[in-house]
């Protein structure tokens, strides 16, 4: 059951579906999962994966990666989507140092395309003053939407069922608290259903109660 309710995997799968759906022969795919490495990471990554050496001084190495996200265009004619996972983590000195990637033949173009992903805060973190430049630059902008309840009975029920179980473990009152808990948020529920389940297996329960649930929201918020 544990695997059935980690959100990581889902969205592991969501990026390599997003990936797949990319014509390898129009696109390359830069990945960085970590923005924590700073700037000189990024610009690592980069032109490690347009198959070039990394040059040592920071400034040569940003010169450097911005010359290959063009030349990848220039001269192979694929257009470079660096994606940057937990872009929440940036600050506001690297986002506006990932703008300055941007700029290219006089600005008149923009050599490759750049997808934060990030937590709520990061759209907030966009609105600030100092980042217009940057906000103004993007032209497509998603903030994915709560769970209704519906959806939220909808979910559980499809990862008991990856996990092999049809029949009803989750009562329907327990799955409406656990709803009204977690706001509809994947992540709370997944942390929510996973305690519920614990707290029914200890309290010896073939299903999970309003009561189990009720016992799973204390611990979870008890640890938050």
């Amino acid at each position: 059951m544990e695997e059935c309710f980690q959100s990581r995997r889902l969205l592991a799968t969501a990026r390599k579906g997003a990936v797949a759906s990319l014509d390898p022969a129009r696109f390359t795919v830069i990945y960085q999962p970590n923005p924590e490495v700073g700037m000189r990471g990024l610009y690592d990554r980069i032109v490690t994966s347009l198959n070039g050496t990394p040059k040592f001084h920071l400034a040569a190495l940003a010169t450097q990666a911005s010359a290959a996200l063009a030349a990848e265009v220039d001269e192979r004619g694929r257009t470079p989507a660096v994606m940057i996972d937990e872009s929440h983590l940036l600050d506001h000195q690297e986002l506006d140092a990932i703008r300055m990637l941007t700029n290219y033949d006089m600005d008149s173009t923009t050599p490759f395309a750049v997808l934060l992903i990030g937590q709520p805060t990061l759209r907030k973190r966009m609105k600030h003053g100092v980042l217009t430049a940057l906000d103004q630059r993007i032209s497509i902008s998603y903030q994915m939407p709560t769970m209704t309840k519906e959806e939220t009975a909808s979910y559980i029920k499809h990862h008991l069922t990856i996990a092999g179980r049809q029949d009803t473990l989750f009562s329907d009152d327990a799955v409406e608290l656990l709803h009204l808990t977690s706001r509809g948020l994947p992540r709370s529920v997944n942390n929510i259903a996973w305690q519920s389940l614990i707290a029914a297996f200890t309290e010896e329960k073939g299903i999970v109660d309003e009561s189990s649930t009720r016992t799973a929201i204390t611990e979870t918020h008890a640890t938050e």
